[in-house]
């Protein structure tokens, strides 16, 4: 035990909030318990804590380090502690209760009991236990947001972008104490932020990251983070790094032990439903499982994708994940394999939403899971390339309607080159479709050819008319709008009424109206409205959308922020995404018939839908038509500027944007080019304030 405050031996960065929250909670409550897992910073923040108390108030500490003591001379401490505080007005702080495993609750119950003038900051892994204990978890460092799933993370990134976030902040301060020489930079910014983000924004493991500047590059960091997370976090005085993980684990009951290894199948984050499905099998049962979840509650990571989701620490997950390997026989296979049935089921379950219309439900449900999704779509993995093709085919939205086309083609690319032969009908038609979308025609031909070969010796006719859809898209990345057409006619007559997987009629009608909005535009009932697909197909229903005619925009479809009380059928029915790509086509009918004003409210109605969808390349082409809108209208800077937003996310094998050639023309080079820059750098919504 000792008297005095430990010494900050380095800069306190952020907790300006869990320092102004600990001390109302002191000022009210006789035990506070500053809970998390090691390194979250739980230590730091009571040292801080105190001496701010001691510096205002003149509060009496003394301070107790419980994190060296030998559990059976907890007696001899606590006779200590009764001397010294006895008749005192004092704070005593306990740092490091879970050293003491289950005795740390009743010690300071005790204490309590006896000293009626005591208070006491106590930092833990778990709660004490006592029913007067008012916990605080300790958060993680604030983190800068991750970027779209498409970009890369060590790409370039503004430095003011990130410089703000604590994390970074330390990350920095601490690197340049390891190198004088290292800066925040454009170039590796964004390699800064994922690494942060990696280490999960617990102190401990960035100062450890950090004091290797001199060693490794921001983004060399990273990728050896990635590689072996034990090896990267083992040794230095940082604390979150392999040793905590290894104290932790052994300081834990059998029982929390097991779930923790277990739990190092999730990848990401976890509820206590899926902790349970997952974790409870053998000796640690589904409702054995959720109990001892809770008491592991205080040293998991809460999660920010959901309510009462977490996640474990990088360092505790590689921990689990070698001794879950090699642990008793069966074990770690027996998790895996639920685990990947749990992956199947929910990515089942988006797909059905999105062809129920709830399509921002089965984004949100796709993107929350995601981390577990890639593991299970590792075709590597014991469930083999079959298992994976399965989901992938299942999340078919994902990549082609939210954003996700280049991740969606490697996932199934790296499956179907370990797929031996003959290959899934579904997976050929889905890497087809998803290289078309890119506007990669002759890399969709071979794939093409076999998935029909495919399709017709599975039996699959629902295959057969996806593939026409993608001959008709590339049909159209070609001109041939024609042959588009054609090739969408004939996909609505093979597509059944109700299709098992796979994009729904609506979408392929959608195909089919932006073909007739370039060869026959008249055809397109752009007067009916935003539902205003056509209707005289084979197997159609008389109106636009299933259920009844809609008289709104596809955006109230959504239920979305965007759409405002429903004006029709329920949100969610219909197809919210492909009435978006035909009010596109709508948008093109109106301002080649000379109707800016309503091209440019189709348009904006598009871009509500896609941009809640996450559509990028559908957004890049409706604000492509919005440029040359305004350059119509002589507004060849705003033309630009609008250009400028969707440069990136417009795929690269796209011809050149129509208004580029006029506004070059009417721009000087430099003022072309500014606008440009000003534009990459500005939110859509600050150019189109109308969404």
């Amino acid at each position: 035990m000792r008297q005095t405050v430990p010494a900050e031996l380095s800069s306190f960065i952020g907790r300006e909030r869990e320092l102004a929250a600990v001390a109302k909670l002191l000022a009210v409550e006789r035990l506070v318990t500053l809970t998390g897992p090691a390194g979250i910073g739980k230590t730091r923040l009571a040292v801080r804590t105190v001496r701010s108390l001691t510096s205002s108030e003149g509060t009496d500490v003394c301070w107790a380090d419980l994190a060296r003591l030998d559990p059976p001379r907890l007696p001899e401490l606590e006779a200590e502690l009764l001397a010294a505080l006895a008749g005192r007005e004092v704070l005593l702080v306990l740092d490091g209760c879970e050293q003491l495993r289950g005795q740390a609750g009743g010690l300071a119950g005790r204490l309590l009991a006896v000293l009626p003038g005591l208070r006491i900051l106590a930092t833990s892994q778990r709660r004490l236990g006592l029913r007067e204990e008012a916990a605080s978890a300790v958060p993680p460092l604030s983190l800068p947001a991750a970027p779209g799933a498409a970009a890369g993370p060590a790409g370039r990134m503004p430095v003011a972008e990130i410089a703000g976030y604590a994390a970074v902040r330390l990350f920095e301060e601490r690197a340049r104490g390891a190198d004088p020489f290292f800066a925040l930079t454009e170039r590796n910014a964004g390699a800064v932020a994922a690494l942060c983000r990696a280490l999960d924004g617990i102190p401990g493991a960035l100062e450890l990251a950090a004091g290797r500047s001199h060693q490794y590059a921001p983004d060399q960091a990273l990728r050896r983070l990635a590689a072996d997370p034990l090896t990267f976090l083992a040794g230095g005085a940082g604390r979150g790094t392999r040793v905590d993980a290894e104290r932790s684990h052994r300081l834990a009951p059998p029982a929390e032990r097991l779930l923790r290894e277990r739990l190092s199948v999730f990848a990401g984050s976890f509820d206590l439903a899926a902790a349970a499905e997952v974790c409870g099998f053998g000796v640690l049962t589904r409702e054995s499982a959720a109990e001892v979840l809770h008491d592991l509650v205080p040293g998991l990571l809460a999660d920010g994708t959901g309510p009462d989701r977490y996640r474990l620490p990088l360092s505790v997950r590689a921990h689990a994940a070698r001794l879950l390997a090699h642990g008793p026989a069966g074990e770690g296979a027996t998790a895996a394999r639920r685990h990947h049935e749990r992956c199947r089921v929910l990515a089942e379950r988006a797909a059905q939403l999105w062809r129920e219309g709830a399509q921002q439900e089965a984004r949100a449900l796709a993107l929350r899971e995601l981390p577990e999704l890639r593991v299970a779509m590792n075709p590597l993995s014991a469930a083999g390339p079959p298992a994976a093709l399965e989901i992938a085919v299942s999340l078919w939205f994902l990549w082609s309607a939210c954003g996700l086309t280049e991740e969606g083609r490697r996932h199934v690319e790296r499956a179907l080159a370990l797929h031996p032969a003959p290959r899934p009908a579904r997976a050929l038609w889905l890497a087809a479709w998803l290289v078309a979308s890119l506007g990669e025609a002759a890399a969709a031909d071979p794939l093409l050819v076999e998935a029909w070969s495919a399709a017709v010796q599975e039996g699959e006719d629902t295959c057969l008319a996806y593939l026409a859809h993608v001959r008709g898209t590339v049909a159209l990345w070609e001109e041939r709008y024609e042959d588009a057409a054609a090739e969408f006619l004939e996909g609505l007559e093979l597509l059944p009424e109700q299709p098992e997987f796979g994009p729904g009629r609506e979408a392929l009608r959608a195909a089919h109206t932006m073909a007739l909005a370039h060869t026959d535009p008249a055809s397109v009932p752009v007067e009916a409205g935003p539902s205003g697909l056509p209707s005289a197909l084979p197997g159609d229903p008389p109106s636009g959308l299933p259920g009844g005619p809609w008289s709104g925009p596809p955006s109230d479809l959504l239920g979305g922020p965007h759409s405002g009380p429903p004006r029709g059928p329920r949100a969610g029915a219909g197809d919210p995404w492909a009435c978006a790509w035909s009010e596109f086509s709508h948008a093109m009918v109106h301002r080649h018939g000379g109707r800016p004003a309503e091209a440019r409210a189709a348009l904006l109605r598009t871009l509500r839908t896609l941009l809640a969808l996450g559509d990028g390349v559908g957004q890049a082409f409706a604000v492509e038509v919005l440029a040359e809108l305004e350059a119509d209208r002589g507004r060849f800077a705003e033309a630009a500027r609008l250009l400028g937003c969707v440069s990136r996310t417009r795929p690269a094998a796209a011809p050149a944007p129509r208004a580029e050639r006029v506004l070059r023309a009417r721009l000087t080079p430099e003022a072309f080019r500014s606008a440009l820059r000003e534009g990459a750098r500005t939110p859509l919504h600050r150019l189109l304030p109308e969404l």
